[in-house]
């Protein structure tokens, strides 16, 4: 593969969300004899740090990762730290066609032993050839195409879709107002949602889904299907078995957050954990 900056072998990343698809790549690169080292990494973040930290000779880069995506991590690292990468995708062929235009290798899975082979001799020519400023253009240009759109603009909320400032529930024949800035959390259960607003918990014969429509979407995220909980009211966060989080209430409820609610709780928050 030419001269590596680690020695006589080359030093391989490989970054892929699913198990079976790293094992599969590292099989593969074992029966190269001029890789010697194997690093793997199954998400985005953990990558950029890797890359920062290691700066392997070669990165296997899955494209499609939850929360950061392959090109989150050209855009972290950026072009110019990043080492020459092949692109592993299940892109159909109008995305596949951007990484054709720019000259960036690619497979696309499910990919045979033949095309990891052909991918892996490329990948010797051209940095036997010296093509490092050639790949530095070919990722600036590839990013530019993917630069992420602003977010777009909130719509005008008319009267109809302004957050209400107190949710109306029967019970014992009367109708009981419960201020939003009371509420705690809600919880689906059933055909109800129990509203949670310190010492009381009415029970409202709605879904949580549109209990949801009814409040201001700056104050209330939903950490679980069955969970809404106002964030001002939310004190910590503590990590959980297979790297979850629970989120803490002041007043010291247990409520966990589901992988799939992290990314909106973030955005939220504004900040990562």
């Amino acid at each position: 593969m030419g001269e590596s900056q680690h020695g006589g072998g080359w030093r391989v990343l490989v970054v892929d969300d699913e198990p079976l698809a790293r094992a599969n790549v590292k099989h593969l690169l074992a029966q190269a004899p001029d890789v010697t080292a194997v690093d793997e990494c199954e998400g985005g973040r953990d990558a950029i740090a890797c890359i920062l930290e290691t700066r392997p000779d070669l990165v296997f880069l899955d494209v499609q990762m939850p929360e950061c995506d392959g090109f989150d991590v050209l855009r972290e690292v950026g072009a110019e730290r990043m080492p020459p990468v092949i692109f592993v995708t299940a892109f159909d062929r109008y995305a596949v066609r951007a990484f054709e235009t720019h000259a960036l290798d690619y497979l696309l899975k499910p990919f045979s032993d033949a095309r990891f082979r052909d991918a892996l001799e490329r990948a010797r020519r051209q940095r036997a050839q010296g093509k490092n400023q050639e790949l530095l253009r070919h990722l600036s240009a590839l990013l530019e195409q993917h630069r992420p759109p602003p977010p777009p603009a909130e719509p005008a909320r008319s009267a109809e879709n302004e957050p209400v400032e107190r949710i109306a529930v029967k019970t014992g024949g009367k109708v009981l107002l419960i201020p939003v800035e009371e509420l705690d959390w809600c919880e689906a259960e059933g055909n109800y949602v129990v509203l949670h607003a310190g010492t009381r918990s009415p029970m409202l014969r709605e879904t949580l889904n549109q209990v949801e429509r009814w409040l201001d979407p700056r104050r209330f995220v939903r950490v679980h299907r069955s969970l809404l909980v106002n964030v001002d009211r939310i004190r910590e966060l503590e990590p959980d078995v297979d790297k979850g989080w629970v989120v803490v209430l002041r007043d010291g409820t247990r409520l966990r957050l589901s992988p799939n609610r992290k990314a909106a709780v973030e955005a939220l928050l504004r900040q990562s954990f």
